[in-house]
């Protein structure tokens, strides 16, 4: 299909906008990683993850917790 920001610049509107912007694919390579390591009710209610539960994450999806944290923070922002 080809490159996240190639398929961006298709988008009716958004080609003139993302023109000069970059975008890491790699970071929502984690990102979809730490997402399909969370379970179900994990996902539809993340206010239930403690330490524990957000370590089993950060191993499943082979990310730290930290990012696990940033992701979360991002999420209720």
């Amino acid at each position: 299909m080809g490159s996240l920001s190639s398929l961006l610049g298709m988008v009716p509107g958004l080609s003139t906008q993302i023109k000069n912007a970059q975008v890491d694919e790699n970071a929502l390579v984690r990102v979809e990683a730490i997402i399909n390591s969370m379970t179900r009710s994990e996902r539809g209610n993340p206010k239930i993850l403690n330490g524990s539960r957000r370590k089993r994450i950060a191993r499943g999806s082979g990310t730290s917790v930290q990012d696990v944290n940033k992701l979360l923070k991002q999420f209720e922002e």
